[in-house]
């Protein structure tokens, strides 16, 4: 198999050098599994160096960060709102109406992002024993558009939620390339805007394969240990999980990724649009979201493979990597001359 670089997602590439060296060094003798490791014990310390004092989960994806994370917040007779455009809400089968056994409500976006008033015309029904409560208010930075919220954007999503008793729930799977965009600290980013819990991303920045579920309202993670359990989340080897995370915030390996990414995105932005393509969304993280006539995307895809995110409008979803290099844009960008 030859191997080849796309722009179909960033799960799609490798682990980084530094990543894979950090496991080797986990892989010596034996240790206590289930978390109660050094390594383990390592990372949490790294993670609260970052985000202050909070709980710490490590998991093994973002489906399980997203619904463990939202099932700690919720009970059967709450509601979810989140953008409509979610992941939870479209990409991840149903598994958080299964696990929370609550009701999601879709709200309107724009560009991926939520505003207050489009998610107060949602919370309905407070205190009525017919309807379900709104209880956590979800959003996802960077967002499904590639787009970030600004500080403002999220500390008034924040207030909005709180001040109806709600808790605030980030999908952080690309917290990383949010941050970096930002010029922002991990806290910066999260914490000291009102998030109550963080699902924080590594899988797509680097890592093998690593989640964490961040408690910053420490209260909702009483139990966490026991959800995670059950939700076949605690992994027995726990130290491969955490030595990777402890890489990927040690040393600011997590910014340098996401920056880079972030930078490719800019450049593909830069080299399509200079070959006539339509860019559809603002280019603000690691996507590119571009228009491209219907029947060129399976002659594009069979010589380098992405996504199709709108069949209908011919919209496309193009991501770069940590590892995506000038030569891959100039190679695909030609392509599509």
């Amino acid at each position: 198999m030859r191997p080849a670089r796309t722009f179909a997602s960033d799960n799609n590439a490798g682990a980084h050098p530094a990543v894979l060296r950090a496991v080797e060094r986990a892989n010596r003798g034996h240790v206590v599994g289930y978390g109660d490791d050094p390594y383990t014990e390592r990372a949490k310390r790294t993670f609260r160096k970052h985000f202050g004092d909070a709980e710490v989960f490590f998991v093994f994806n973002g489906t399980a960060a997203n619904c463990l994370g939202l099932q700690a917040l919720t009970q059967p007779h709450h509601a979810v709102l989140c953008s409509d455009a979610a992941h939870i809400y479209t990409d991840e089968c149903g598994a958080p109406e299964r696990f929370l056994g609550c009701k999601l409500i879709p709200v309107p976006n724009d560009a991926g992002k939520l505003t207050v008033d489009a998610v107060a015309r949602r919370v309905r029904g407070l205190g009525d024993q017919h309807h379900v409560q709104p209880k956590v208010l979800s959003i996802t930075q960077s967002t499904e558009m590639g787009t970030v919220y600004t500080p403002e954007e999220v500390r008034a999503l924040a207030r909005f939620a709180h001040s109806k008793g709600m808790k605030l729930h980030m999908d952080g799977a690309r917290i990383a390339n949010a941050a970096s965009r930002l010029g922002l600290t991990l806290r910066q980013a999260t914490r000291d805007l009102g998030v109550d819990v963080l699902s924080f991303g590594g899988t797509k920045n680097g890592l093998l394969g690593g989640e964490a579920v961040v408690f910053f309202d420490r209260a909702a993670a009483r139990d966490f240990k026991f959800l995670r359990k059950q939700g076949m989340q605690l992994a027995s080897k726990m130290r491969f999980v955490a030595a990777q995370l402890d890489a990927l915030l040690s040393g600011g390996l997590w910014k340098r990724n996401a920056a880079h990414a972030n930078r490719m995105a800019k450049l593909l932005e830069r080299e399509a649009t200079a070959a006539g393509v339509e860019i559809v969304y603002p280019v603000q993280a690691n996507g590119v979201f571009a228009r491209v006539p219907k029947r060129l995307i399976p002659k594009l895809q069979a010589r380098s493979f992405f996504y199709v995110w709108d069949e209908d409008a011919g919209i496309v979803r193009w991501m770069c990597s940590f590892d995506t290099t000038p030569s891959d844009i100039r190679r695909f960008v030609a392509r599509l001359k």
